[in-house]
């Protein structure tokens, strides 16, 4: 029997783009960002990059899904910046919320999700002079 060994590199940019989707796309970015040029384009596509959801579900509250700041650190500072133009809509918690808004601007942005948010935290994110609300185009979801 002859066995070959076929690495994801070696898949074709459909199959990709549906294994992609299968996944968190917050985890895909982070695992494949930076890997090589046909990986950047496939995931700077509307299907990994539109809406970001950095939240994870835990009896009755909503977690951030980043296992360590040294993964936030990088999504923020590299990602977020590289792909900023594509992302439409971002739901995120009170921890990481301002971070995520300070990496990059949005400019394409619809919408807005905050959980586990206290109300002097919206207004100090929305009213101070590096994150004002006029600078984005979106609704604004809050779960508190």
């Amino acid at each position: 029997m002859n066995r070959s060994c076929v690495q994801l590199r070696d898949l074709p940019d459909k199959l990709l783009i549906f294994i992609f989707k299968q996944i968190n796309n917050v985890e895909v970015l982070y695992s494949l960002f930076g890997v090589n040029e046909r990986f950047d384009s496939i995931l700077q596509d509307s299907i990994c990059t539109n809406h970001f959801n950095f939240l994870k579900c835990s009896s009755r509250k909503f977690l951030s899904i980043f296992s360590s700041d040294i993964i936030f650190h990088r999504f923020c500072v590299e990602i977020l910046p590289a792909i900023r133009e594509k992302i439409q809509w971002l739901d995120a918690d009170s921890s990481s919320m301002k971070q995520i808004l300070c990496a990059a601007d949005y400019p394409n942005s619809l919408g807005l999700g905050l959980f586990n948010i206290e109300e002097e935290t919206i207004r100090s994110l929305f009213t101070g002079k590096k994150i004002s609300r006029s600078n984005y185009n979106t609704n604004v979801n809050i779960s508190m």
